[in-house]
């Protein structure tokens, strides 16, 4: 009997059974683009073996002009045919099937040969795009019909046309891009004319027993969005057009509402998948913050969907859905939906990782092999770093002691896991403690290590973190530090935070933080984001705006540094800390001189004038300093250590750093 009845039931699509309900969702790797195909394919047969019953690929441009950025992948001609074979014969060696998402970027494409229902500059690019002629219009469907013929000859299994996220199909449904007044603007039935348009052209160019899938957007989150009627008419007309399924699409890149970051509460926009379902006859798909199997197995068995797409929980982990049917769901390594190595990576020309798993898109060149000579290996710090290098360490065949100050495992995460919105780090502490047991390290906590305990070991990691760093402030006796202030000691009414990096946004959320978090409460969340319903309003914005309850306290977040504070948070994820805390009315001051801390408050110097913040408390946030004592007094001693994480560079919280820096020492030793 399986644990997840409705997550391992096939789908039965007539031509063609997947195996469970379970869709590895499209994400851009960056793999394409290295030209290492045989790493492509690595990547993701990986993900076969693991066990998901479809898997669709990055975004691959059919064109030139539809490309993301200029030499982005594309399928153009029978070099890129033979180049994807490699992948789908990997995919289908492993036991899987594979799709290919087309994806034509319209206005979003950063390159200046973009092109689009109109002549409308995106936010996000800086290049305005050329409005297509009807020739042009008729080209951009032929290089998608042809795509898709260069995809069925590659042994793929089927595609996945993008038409949601505010990319090129999306681009022509609404007017809020579409300001045309011919046959493929203004009234819906020719806004909608293109997408239903392509699809009917590709399903008579790929045959009947080729899997279609249709990316709809199911609420675009920007002004003059599209209405739920007009949804449900382009679903239909989809239907009616040859597809074989409808994967929902939430939210354009440049909506300023947040749509899978941690933030977001889980499942958060099911309910609108399961409103769809109602109203076609073929089956679909559940996306965004979907990411362990309860929450999968919960959207299918309340019949929110037929199926469910998870991306970024098959980077975390590829086995995913072997550990789900085998019953260790507790096994399965968590995405957090950090963005920090997937997203960030992406959106700054990076290849893409997974902070919970280094060896996402590096599969050939980090690997885990059994040790040929096993050695006992001492890891001093159970923080990112050292769990991880213990971990794998003693997956690998050593004898592995971990030597943790503390009565509990975690380090800096469990501070992490106290902010509102990061409650996913709660899951990431509870898997690093599991997979420590399960690898058999010998954990031995609120153990002060000294140098003695280290004799007769063959090698010796210190991981042993990092330490606030001191200000150096008069008074600063009266103030606290935010481990106290996250680990719950009292804080007043009003509250100045002094340094404005991630751990100062931190606290701020924390300190602001009025009830229960809003990513544990999806009706909360909404009204926070000011997400309404797209049958009452176009685009599915609440008209009133967002609406986020009372803050706790009035907090100022202060920095040295000239400026607005927040520039140096995750590239795909600081806009949404700085609008949260300005929702809040967080004081957010840059070029601070600081004064003394007395009992009147915190002396500041700001704009060139002297004065005295009226606070209650002050909370230092001034960035960490690496906690090496133990490795240097080795070091003095001639002993060889290794440092890694926050004990090496204690640059704010780093943890994907952490955990990549454990891993790989761990696969050398």
């Amino acid at each position: 009997m399986t644990h997840y009845p409705n997550l391992f039931q096939p789908l039965d699509l007539g031509f063609t059974t997947l195996p469970n309900r379970a869709l590895m969702g499209s994400m851009h790797t960056g793999l394409e683009e290295t030209g290492d195909w045989a790493r492509v394919a690595a990547f993701y047969a990986e993900r076969a073996r693991g066990g998901v019953g479809l898997i669709v690929t990055g975004g691959v441009a059919p064109n030139r002009e539809g490309a993301v950025f200029p030499g982005a992948a594309g399928m153009y001609g029978p070099q890129d045919v033979a180049h994807h074979a490699r992948v789908t014969a990997a995919v289908h060696e492993a036991g899987g099937r594979i799709a290919m998402q087309i994806l034509h970027a319209g206005r979003y494409a950063y390159g200046p040969d973009c092109v689009s229902a109109s002549a409308v500059k995106s936010p996000i690019s800086p290049f305005a795009p050329r409005e297509l002629d009807e020739a042009g219009i008729e080209k951009q469907i032929a290089d998608i019909v042809a795509a898709a013929g260069r995809a069925r000859e590659a042994g793929y299994d089927g595609v996945e046309i993008m038409g949601s996220e505010g990319y090129f199909l999306n681009q022509f449904l609404v007017r809020h891009t579409n300001r045309r007044t011919d046959d493929w603007g203004g009234a819906y039935a020719n806004r909608m004319r293109l997408p239903v348009e392509v699809v009917r052209q590709v399903r008579a160019a790929v045959g009947t027993d080729f899997i279609l899938i249709y990316r709809i957007s199911l609420i675009d989150l920007v002004p003059d969005g599209s209405t739920w009627d007009e949804i449900v008419t382009l679903a239909r007309a989809i239907q009616g057009a040859g597809a074989t399924i409808l994967n929902s699409g939430i939210g354009w890149h440049e909506a300023r509402v947040p749509t899978i970051a941690t933030s977001v509460p889980r499942a958060a926009f099911a309910h609108l998948t399961g409103r769809l379902r109602q109203e076609v006859g073929i089956p679909v798909i559940a996306s965004n913050r979907i990411n362990t199997p309860e929450v999968a197995e919960s959207v299918l068995a309340g019949g929110l969907a037929d199926m469910v797409s998870m991306a970024r929980p098959f980077l975390a982990d590829p086995g995913f859905m072997a550990k789900a049917r085998a019953g260790q769901a507790r096994r399965i390594a968590p995405c957090i939906a950090c963005n920090q190595a997937c997203l960030d990576h992406t959106f700054s020309g990076r290849l893409t990782s997974c902070l919970v798993n280094p060896r996402a898109c590096h599969e050939t060149e980090l690997t885990y092999p059994h040790a040929t000579t096993p050695k006992r290996i001492a890891v001093v710090g159970a923080g990112p770093a050292g769990m991880t290098c213990a971990t794998v360490a003693a997956q690998r065949g050593h004898e592995v002691a971990l030597f943790e100050a503390d009565a509990e495992v975690g380090g800096q995460l469990r501070l992490a896991r106290e902010v509102p919105g990061k409650e996913e780090f709660r899951g990431l502490v509870d898997w690093f403690a599991g997979e420590l047991s399960a690898a058999g390290v010998d954990l031995r906590l609120s153990t002060r290590v000294t140098p003695g305990d280290l004799a007769g070991f063959d090698e010796v990691v210190i991981a042993t973190g990092v330490r606030p760093r001191d200000p150096g402030l008069p008074g600063q006796d009266r103030a606290k530090g935010y481990a106290e202030v996250l680990r719950g000691a009292p804080v007043g009414r009003r509250v100045a935070i002094v340094g404005a990096g991630g751990i100062g946004f931190d606290v701020a959320e924390y300190l602001t933080q009025s009830g229960e978090s809003a990513t544990l409460d999806a009706e909360a969340w909404r009204a926070e984001w000011g997400v309404g319903d797209p049958a009452e309003e176009p685009g599915g914005l609440a008209p009133e705006g967002p609406k986020p309850a009372a803050p706790a306290r009035e907090v100022w977040l202060l920095q040295r540094r000239p400026g607005r504070p927040g520039k140096g948070l995750g590239k795909t994820t600081g806009w949404i800390h700085r609008a949260s805390l300005d929702n809040r009315g967080v004081h957010m001051w840059g070029g601070i001189g600081y004064g003394a801390i007395t009992a009147d408050g915190l002396a500041i110097t700001r704009d060139g004038q002297d004065g005295v913040l009226p606070v209650d408390d002050v909370v230092i946030c001034a960035g960490q300093e690496p906690e090496r004592s133990l490795a240097d007094t080795l070091t003095r001693a001639g002993r060889a250590v290794h440092v890694i994480g926050g004990a090496s560079v204690a640059t704010e919280l780093d943890a994907k750093r952490a955990i990549d820096e454990g891993a790989r020492l761990a696969a050398q030793l």
